[in-house]
């Protein structure tokens, strides 16, 4: 950090502001030490005297001397600027996070409050305020405070939306952190640099405010003076002694620029920290019983995903025993990642899931409460996303955030949880662990990351793993480490459902298989047995292999598949079908059993050969 701090300090912005700063800082501590007293000093012979060599900003109506006034203030002037500022931004978070703790009604009043309040001009918000809370000091830093709230609340709301929706926030849900933990760990640090630059904008706009209220008479009142003060007692002599009004003036100018290059300066350094939290050690929860049986880890029966106006997940049924692999394969679009989210429980509004049942050992998860659901899903089923940059919180090492699981759910200490967090890096390969876990992810390898991810989902030994995509965008030889990382964790006991569009990776690392079309399953059927719907075997002709004749163009699936909005009344696949009939188009075929643990939604079949 300290190097960061010296490089910025070398450009042309960070030196200029850091030049300013000092001396802002340096005038704001002595000035009011070394010529306080004389500031005071009336003169009745030098009354409203001109700039002069004893005086180089002239006098004022007592014989004071100008120039050490407006150095002199430079300590209130700042300190409530920057007062009002704090007030201000802790206000700003607090709001602009509220709609995303509290409950959705209470969250849409704080907003629509928040919208009303940054429709009116800042400056005339605080002078409503300060009428409100009175003349003076106290109500001045009140009232430009939180007339600066509304605009930091807005700019929190914006950016915290933009975090949430990030692969490491959902890990965080499925990990059973809290609200309030979730905004201050996960949410809070990542936007802290557009929140440092904009709250020292707000402080030179908060320094420019005061003076005018000030100038108004509604700030600082007299014997205390501001900048604001000496600008509106130096006004009426504006044509007979313009340095009089000036020097205030240009006092407000360079101090707010001071304020505005230093956040340009700062925000290429630093964020905002969190203060750590010691976790008290508590035994583990215990496991959640199965109430229908040891062979039912996961059950979804007639599983939809809704949103206004489109269903992209039809129906979709499925079992998982224990320690099962079971893989969901389909183009772009099928709803594979949507199924996923919706067993995990990450589906938010205005999203709907709706299922005839939905059970995680034994729980119904559509009718748990959140705490139960959070006791629940936390320790046993942890989450894989795609993209392992976005799945880690940036602002935060490797350890801590798989050492966070492990406090949450097993009520280790954070020494504990840190000593776990380096074994299970060193279970999933990733060399020196001890020294990698002090590490930030973007000093991780993409497979590396991956693998790191892997490990985050063991640290609470899961009885499931959901993993999206977790092979793309790495090469075969990390591919390979990852799926054998995925084998290993059955191996452990835990059961695994592996989602991807590549039908020849899960056949290879998967015992049974969901093939899915337009939001629904067409065919669920053990990896060793032969595909029979059209769709499937069209799938497994587009991956080429050693044998494929490369003098001939790859197979392709013609057409596209169709959008959530536009699925036909029949069976989905019927326009790109080389087998659809008439019936394919007016009825939509629905899954039925073809052969022990084959089940299949198809009027004309392949014939159950290869």
């Amino acid at each position: 950090m300290a190097r960061k701090w010296l490089a910025a300090v070398r450009t042309p912005i960070g030196a200029c502001s850091a030049v300013l700063l000092v001396l802002v800082g340096a005038l704001a501590v002595l000035a009011p030490l070394l010529w306080g007293e004389a500031a005071e000093l009336t003169d009745t012979s030098a009354i409203k005297q001109g700039p002069s060599a004893g005086h180089l900003l002239g006098t004022d109506s007592l014989g004071r001397d100008l120039f050490l006034r407006v150095v002199v203030a430079t300590r209130l002037s700042v300190s409530l600027a920057l007062a009002s500022t704090a007030i201000g931004l802790v206000a700003g978070v607090i709001l602009g996070l509220a709609p995303s703790v509290l409950p959705r009604r209470a969250g849409r009043l704080v907003t629509a409050a928040v919208d009303i309040a940054v429709a009116f001009p800042a400056l005339l918000l605080a002078l409503f305020l300060a009428v409100i809370f009175g003349v003076g000091v106290k109500g001045a830093v009140l009232a430009i405070g939180l007339a600066g709230a509304p605009a930091f609340a807005r700019l929190t709301q914006t950016l915290a939306a933009s975090v949430s929706g990030r692969d490491f926030v959902s890990a965080a849900k499925v990990a059973g952190v809290g609200r309030i933990r979730l905004m201050t760990r996960h949410i809070l640090p990542n936007i802290g640099e557009p929140l440092v630059v904009n709250a020292t904008i707000g402080a030179g706009a908060a320094l420019l405010a005061f003076a005018g209220l000030s100038f108004l008479g509604i700030g600082v009142q007299a014997p205390a003076y501001d900048w604001g003060r000496l600008l509106g007692e130096g006004l009426g002599r504006i044509y007979t002694n313009p340095a009089a009004a000036l020097a205030p003036g240009i006092a407000v100018v360079v101090i707010g620029l001071a304020f505005n290059l230093f956040g340009e300066t700062a925000a290429a350094v630093i964020g905002i920290r969190v203060p750590r939290t010691r976790v008290r050690e508590r035994p583990p929860p215990a496991p959640a019983k199965v109430a229908r049986g040891e062979d039912e880890l996961l059950v979804a029966e007639n599983l939809e995903v809704a949103f206004p106006g489109v269903t992209p997940v039809r129906g979709v049924s499925f079992t998982i025993a224990p320690g099962e692999a079971v893989g969901i394969v389909g183009e772009s679009g099928s709803g594979k990642s949507l199924t996923a989210l919706a067993v995990s429980n990450l589906i938010e509004a205005p999203g709907v899931v709706r299922a005839s049942r939905l059970d995680f050992l034994g729980v119904p998860l559509l009718s748990a409460r959140p705490g139960e659901l959070r006791t629940l899903l936390g320790p046993s089923l942890s989450m894989v996303f795609q993209d392992p940059m976005t799945s880690f919180n940036p602002a935060r090492r490797i350890g801590r955030q798989l050492a966070e699981v492990a406090e949450a759910h097993r009520g280790l200490s954070r020494r504990a949880a840190m000593e776990r967090a380096v074994d299970r890096l060193r279970a999933v390969h990733v060399g020196e662990p001890e020294r990698r876990a002090r590490q930030y992810p973007h000093e991780f390898s993409g497979g590396m990351r991956q693998r790191a991810m892997i490990g985050m989902g063991l640290m609470a030994r899961p009885r499931l793993v959901v993993a999206d995509e977790p092979t793309t965008a790495l090469d075969v030889r990390v591919r390979r480490e990852v799926l054998r990382l995925l084998s290993g964790i059955r191996a452990d006991g835990a059961a695994v459902l592996l989602i991807s569009h590549d039908i020849s990776v899960v056949r290879k690392t998967c015992s049974r298989l969901l093939v899915m079309y337009a939001g629904r399953v067409v065919e669920d059927l053990p990896v060793t047995a032969t595909p029979r719907h059209p769709y499937t075997r069209a799938l497994l002709a587009t991956v080429p292999d050693l044998d494929t004749d490369l003098d001939k163009p790859l197979a392709t699936i013609p057409g596209r598949p169709p959008g959530p909005h536009e699925v036909p009344p029949g069976c989905a696949f019927a326009p790109r079908c080389a087998l659809a009939a008439e019936r394919c188009v007016r009825e939509d075929p629905a899954l039925a059993r073809t052969a022990p643990g084959h089940l299949l939604a198809c009027w004309n079949p392949e014939p159950p050969h290869e």
